[in-house]
């Protein structure tokens, strides 16, 4: 669906910003999440329909080992999520993809799932990859816990105290999830079955889904544990300390191909959020109770800003600029806006391209988005995509059609000269071992050879250089008969000029290219926060940190 289709507002596309501001890796690394992120879509969806959710079995022994499961039941469906719990010696435990063993497992059931399939279940989940599921799981993950702070709660808790809120947010999370596979993967429902229903319709929902039910089974086997511990001297988390809790991620390479591979989905992912931020810029007032909320959530940011830690020189470095601008901010805001703003949240934008840092500015966007909730939140329909549908060749285009397209939606790329060697310094494969993406060194590393279709600079500037070859009337069609070797490049040629934000304007295998830039832009659309990179390959974050639990929806469901 196009975004634009929706826009009741014609005036906010003069607002909108352009792709080849938009669509950079050093922006597109800034990315903060916004109230139109697939966790703030899954809690707005669940809290207006009034979902139910509970805990209709808890099977855990005095060890912390068992299963459970968390019933979430919308207007016409329920699903389950079951978690099994282990008892994972410390050696054994490992944020890596190839781990064999874990704190916790888990799948979401499309349904509730009867003793027999908690049996079956029970002799697979645990395996991950090497189990076997059925259609009727969603997904499968799993999590591992923060030794740290694990044990310090439990122990905190059982002693009848609350575990220190210093340690509590410096770590942010009992468990982190270590992989959340969907749509299809190991046996698990494909997501054509089920991405009619309208409660999955949107992006990632659930994943999202599993993750807060997660967030949900780390408090309550703390607990569990505390009061094996401690008898009746134990206590429950407070509830303000319980907030700050979400479930940590730590996520590697195999996330970042993701954008380039699904063009039309991040074009809709991006231009629903720049239409988001266009239609607040398009507004000719300020309305009082948006500034209120502005204030708000400016506040918030800052907040947050003063929490997040890193020890990565790029994030720190970001989080210098973020903690200045968002200071900066609130200082030019404090009499803003006056009487005279002729579009007052555009003249605010404005002033920030002007003396923000990029950090500062996508910060702003989400400070600016989030108390326009009946302005934007429709927009969050329009990220979903059919690639199918719109991935399809014309080959009646001609060759001279396709070189004038090229040059005018790819002339980033085609002035980059690929001899030399700093611009091919990269090359993306494919693991043997996990079946998982990876970046190797052009000329140091062996496997080139297998190189990955996800330089798209260099396929636009190749596939602009062999349509030079041809007479310019040729329908493409005679051409890729000839040259099968550009079909999929000719295939996003041809998306572009219908979905102006389905490309990464930046070279892909370039010495300096950071891949936590794209991960970064991902995980802000899934509601990620407190991006800590422990390299230019690695990130861990933090979900639903600061959000509502299943448990304070439908108190009942865990008396």
């Amino acid at each position: 669906m196009d975004c634009a289709s929706l826009n009741p507002f014609p005036q906010a596309a003069a607002f909108r910003r352009s792709r080849s501001e938009v669509m950079r890796l050093a922006r597109m690394g800034c990315a903060h999440p916004t109230r139109l992120s697939f966790l703030r879509t899954l809690l707005r969806r669940v809290t207006d329909q009034g979902w139910v959710f509970d805990r209709p079995v808890w099977d855990v022994d005095d060890t912390g080992v068992g299963r459970a499961v968390y019933c979430a039941t919308g207007p016409e469906r329920t699903y389950s999520l079951v978690a099994f719990a282990h008892d994972l010696p410390d050696e054994m435990r490992s944020d890596r993809v190839i781990a064999t063993a874990w704190d916790a497992t888990f799948t979401m059931f499309d349904g509730e799932p009867s003793q027999d399939d908690l049996d079956r279940l029970q002799a697979n989940v645990p395996l991950q990859e090497a189990g076997r599921i059925s259609r009727k799981e969603l997904s499968l993950s799993r999590a591992n816990r923060s030794v740290r702070l694990f044990e310090h709660v439990i122990d905190r808790l059982a002693a009848g105290q609350q575990p220190d809120f210093e340690e509590v947010e410096s770590v942010g999370y009992l468990m982190r999830t270590t992989a959340v596979y969907g749509s299809g993967k190991f046996g698990a429902a494909d997501l054509a079955s089920i991405s009619g229903r309208p409660e999955l319709c949107a992006p990632f929902q659930v994943e999202m889904l599993s993750v807060w039910l997660t967030r949900q089974f780390t408090v309550d086997i703390a607990e569990h544990l505390a009061r094996v511990r401690g008898g009746d001297r134990a206590v429950q988390l407070d509830p303000a300390i319980k907030r700050t809790l979400g479930v940590g991620n730590s996520t590697g390479l195999g996330m970042a191909p993701f954008l380039v591979r699904h063009p039309v989905l991040l074009n809709n992912w991006m231009m629903a959020r720049e239409e988001a931020l266009a239609r607040v810029r398009a507004q000719d007032t300020a309305d009082p109770a948006c500034v209120a909320g502005f204030r708000a959530a400016l506040s918030d940011a800052q907040e947050n800003a003063a929490k997040w830690a890193s020890t990565h020189p790029i994030q720190v470095t970001k989080l210098d600029e973020l903690r200045r601008d968002l200071a900066k901010l609130a200082d030019h805001t404090r009499d803003w806006p006056t009487l005279n703003d002729p579009h007052p949240w555009d003249a605010l934008w404005r002033w920030a391209e002007e003396e923000l840092s990029l950090e500062g500015q996508e910060a702003l966007l989400s400070v600016m988005l989030e108390p326009h909730g009946d302005l934007i939140d429709g927009l969050a329909d329009c990220m979903i995509a059919d690639e199918q549908a719109t991935f399809r060749l014309d080959g009646a285009m001609t060759v001279s059609a396709l070189s004038d397209r090229l040059e005018r939606d790819y002339d980033w790329a085609l002035d980059i000269d690929f001899d030399q060697p700093e611009n091919a310094a990269r090359f993306w494969y494919v693991s043997e071992e996990k079946l998982e993406p990876r970046l190797g060194n052009r000329f140091e590393e062996d496997g080139a050879a297998l190189e990955q279709p996800l330089c798209i600079a260099r396929l636009a500037k190749d596939l602009h250089i062999a349509l030079a070859m041809w007479r310019g009337d040729t329908p493409l069609a005679t051409f890729l008969l000839a040259h099968p070797e550009h079909r999929l490049m000719t295939r996003r040629a041809q998306v572009v000029q219908r979905h102006p934000y389905s490309e990464v304007r930046d070279n892909l295998i370039a010495a300096e290219m950071l891949p936590i830039d794209l991960m970064r832009c991902k995980l802000a659309f899934f509601g990620a926060s407190r991006f800590d990179p422990r390299s230019d390959k690695w990130v861990r974050i933090s979900l639903f940190q600061g959000l509502p639990y299943p448990s304070d929806l439908c108190p009942e469901g865990w008396a």
